[in-house]
């Protein structure tokens, strides 16, 4: 027996008992999703610590273990700037949006999608809204959907040498497996299990790598002679470039399946305890992938040693651990890609069969047709997204990036604007979210220059900037919706 076949046996088979693991849970919460509001968002029933951990790994996906390691390795410790703004921004989320937003989608209507509450916060009988944002959605977790599948290929791919194709297919029919079946409650019970499984890996990882070199003063001074930049924080850095990377942190406002964990818990009172956790959760796992980058530069003698930087995490784990180890910590990059996809393809579910199917084609839908026109809807989209990332080559983090923009420059302001404007429209809502996506398209296609800031920033600004503008050449909002936003203040802490 070959010794790559003795590696690769004990790494199929912790991967094959992670997947099983995986599908058990789906189908534990097959039996306890009985209603439409059940299989989106889990009947409003998480705990604190779900809510904080399978937000925290819905929202990371494969580019904390691979986009991120990979941008550290490849350019240095300039790239932390990225988890100061993503860190700043998941605080702000959890302490501003949070509870607003719980109190906020049950009492208008008991809105269960994004879409629904834009609709029922501003009394739009038109549905221009809750059209509008479902597109968004749709458009941009292609992108995202995308992002996770090229990983979880390249995963595969990288590990037991298996064609791009066949590994896409294998990661895809797993992930679509659980969810389809348990819908919100599999998502969040699952991704609770993978951002341990994740925060795990990345502790071990760098902890070990930084030992094996000789510790961190011996670490930093390989990385000094291979690559003295990769030092420095501010290394080819302007201040430009900088609030480029921190603007990742305006995303949070603005992503759909972050926002979902929020109108899902339990309880108003449970958030204090869930933003602890997940914001502690997030500052390590973060800064264990930033060393993870780091260490690699030093261990694999420059930024030349590897094909493709983004592969750093995977090849550290091979070169240093045992093959039984090794396919544990592995699992933890499939757990990454799994938490964000389930939730991606959840929520773009949720937009066809809440926001299309039952307001549109089927008003008087059941319940149970309801649930299974959302299973349906989430093989399909599964499928669309397996045919887009047939590419091998797509960057990780560079489609990551777009749908980030996408949601936080379309919904972020919006969303803000809602929850703490008394002043907000349904006109200054829907120019927000048109202008925030449309500046984020427009940005990325005049690449170059000015343009080479990141998107999400003008895109930010501007759906703020119509948000207001729209909503104050409207005229006031009905008394209506002034007393149920002056509920919602009474009700916050």
């Amino acid at each position: 027996m070959s010794a790559e076949l003795d590696i690769s046996l004990p790494l199929l088979a912790t991967f094959v008992v992670y997947l099983i693991i995986m599908v058990l849970v789906g189908l534990l919460a097959y039996r306890a999703t009985h209603s439409l509001a059940d299989y989106i968002l889990g009947g409003r029933r998480l705990g604190s610590g779900v809510a904080a951990l399978s937000a925290g790994a819905s929202d990371m996906s494969g580019w904390l273990l691979l986009g991120l390691p990979g941008a550290v390795y490849a350019s240095g410790m300039s790239q932390i700037w990225i988890a100061v703004g993503l860190t700043i921004g998941a605080y702000l989320n959890w302490q501003l949006v949070a509870e607003r937003l719980r109190r906020y989608t049950e009492l208008a209507r008991d809105s269960i999608t994004i879409p629904a509450y834009l609709e029922n916060r501003f009394r739009d009988e038109t549905s221009a809204l809750r059209v509008v944002s479902a597109l968004v959605i749709l458009l941009f977790f292609t992108f995202y959907t995308s992002a996770g599948l090229v990983a979880a290929g390249t995963l595969f791919e990288d590990t037991f040498g298996v064609d791009y194709t066949l590994a896409l297919g294998i990661g895809a029919a797993v992930i679509l497996a659980y969810t389809l079946l348990g819908g919100f409650l599999a998502v969040s019970w699952t991704d609770f299990l993978q951002a341990i499984l994740m925060f795990v890996a990345l502790i071990l990882v760098p902890v070990i790598t930084i030992g094996n070199l000789g510790g961190w003063a011996q670490t930093a001074g390989q990385v000094a002679e291979l690559e003295p930049g990769a030092l420095d924080a501010f290394h080819d850095m302007t201040l430009f470039s900088i609030v480029s990377l921190m603007a990742w942190g305006l995303g949070y406002f603005g992503q759909p399946h972050v926002l979902a964990r929020f109108m899902a818990i339990r309880s108003p009172r449970d958030i204090p305890a869930a933003r602890f956790i997940g914001v502690s959760w997030m500052v390590f796992a973060l800064f264990g992938a930033i060393f993870t980058g780091f260490a690699g530069i030093a261990f694999f003698g420059g930024t030349e040693g590897l094909d493709n930087a983004e592969t750093v995490f995977m090849s550290l784990i091979q070169a240093l651990f045992n093959p039984w180890v090794a396919g544990c910590l592995l699992a933890a990059v499939l757990a990454a890609i799994m938490s964000t996809i389930d939730s991606q393809l959840l929520v773009s579910s949720s937009a066809l069969s809440e926001d299309f199917y039952k307001r549109f084609l089927r008003p008087g839908a059941g319940d149970r047709e309801l649930v299974w026109v959302g299973r349906a809807t989430v093989l399909g989209i599964g499928v669309i997204a397996t045919l887009l990332a047939l590419d091998p080559e797509a960057a990780v983090l560079d489609l990551v990036a777009y749908a980030w923009a996408g949601f936080g420059a379309a919904f972020g302001p919006v969303i803000l604007l809602s929850v703490f404007w008394r002043g907000m429209t349904r006109n200054g809502a829907l120019a927000g979210i048109v202008t925030g996506a449309v500046t984020v398209v427009a940005w990325k296609l005049l690449e170059g220059g000015v343009f080479e800031m990141y998107e999400i920033l003008p895109g930010f600004i501007l759906g703020g900037v119509a948000g207001i503008a729209f909503s104050r050449i409207g005229g006031r909002p009905g008394a209506e919706i002034e007393r149920e936003f002056d509920k919602v203040e009474a009700g916050v802490a």
